[in-house]
């Protein structure tokens, strides 16, 4: 048994106030920048305020023997994650995406600072909750998810994690070749790219494929099995339509890129991380083999 204290890692994002003062320099030049377009300065500041309030009460809530550490989003590639840590991400659903590909299995607490703007559908404890649950989490003991992620690897070697959804296609989100493989199934493709969700990711992006296509594809958030959709497949002499959406569990979803220049493979939405995806490339794309250890609180 490791003699080493846990400790508490809280990540944040910076809030939409502190963005704009960085981009404005001042709260002056902010609120008039504002305000000659009809919008007030005051709502972005009380967002500030919640933001900032949650992250002291949690901090606040962990045990007096217990370490801590607070990192931002923009330096998850930079943080060095222990075995011993509890991650508390303080903000939005999208955070606890943002930070689950650089974990081996700690537990997720996700506190919601603002449960009349996030769905809070990820980050589910209470601040009334979090001391107890910290010791629960760092001993075991307390009640959790183990959410499928998605993983993609290229022939390189190279490969990138999801909690929501992996994209394959155009930097530019225009038309991508490509040949998609499922089973016993090939065909050639031309679409504005494909997307592989998890059941996590199935209430984001995948969402709204589904209800503009109709497409549905059950699969559970802790089920180790995700779904495939392509995105407007384009029906010509050379390329087909058939393989529109799928269910991946066994067998990863294989896709061979045929564009000269431009193919990508981004996760989570962040686009500015991606492997290239030039012609020739192979990448497989299916269920990862590690979860994300989410407390429910």
């Amino acid at each position: 048994m490791s003699t080493v204290a846990p400790r508490a890692v809280f990540v944040t994002r910076e809030s939409d106030y502190e963005l704009l003062l960085a981009r404005h320099a001042t709260r002056g030049q902010a609120r008039f920048f504002l305000e000659s377009r009809g919008q007030r300065i005051e709502a972005l500041e009380e967002r500030n305020r919640q933001q900032a309030h949650a992250l002291t009460a949690a901090r606040a809530a962990v045990p007096d023997d217990w370490r801590q550490a607070h990192v931002r989003r923009a330096d998850l590639d930079r943080f060095l994650f222990g075995p011993e840590d509890v991650v508390v991400p303080v903000g939005q659903d999208g955070l606890v995406a943002n930070v689950a590909k650089y974990l081996a299995g700690q537990p997720v607490l996700g506190v919601n600072p603002s449960p009349d703007l996030y769905d809070g559908v990820l980050v589910r404890v209470g601040l009334d909750s979090l001391p107890d649950l910290l010791r629960a989490a760092a001993a075991g003991r307390a009640p959790a998810e183990r959410r499928t992620m998605v993983e993609a690897r290229v022939d390189t070697g190279e490969a990138l994690l999801a909690l929501n959804e992996v994209f394959v296609g155009h930097r530019g989100h225009q038309s991508a070749r490509y040949a998609l493989e499922t089973g016993d199934e090939r065909e050639d493709h031309s679409s504005s790219g494909l997307i592989v969700a998890s059941g996590t990711g199935a209430t984001g992006w995948a969402r709204s494929i589904t209800e503009a296509t109709g497409a549905r594809v059950a699969v559970g958030p802790q089920e180790r099995a995700v779904a495939f959709f392509v995105r407007e497949p384009f029906p010509s002499i050379a390329t087909g339509t058939r393989l529109r959406a799928g269910r991946i569990a066994e067998r990863p979803l294989a896709v061979t890129s045929r564009m000269n220049d431009g193919g990508v493979i981004f996760a989570d939405g962040i686009e500015q991380d991606f492997l290239g995806f030039d012609w020739g490339r192979r990448v497989a794309v299916g269920p990862a083999a590690h979860a994300l250890h989410l407390v429910i609180g």
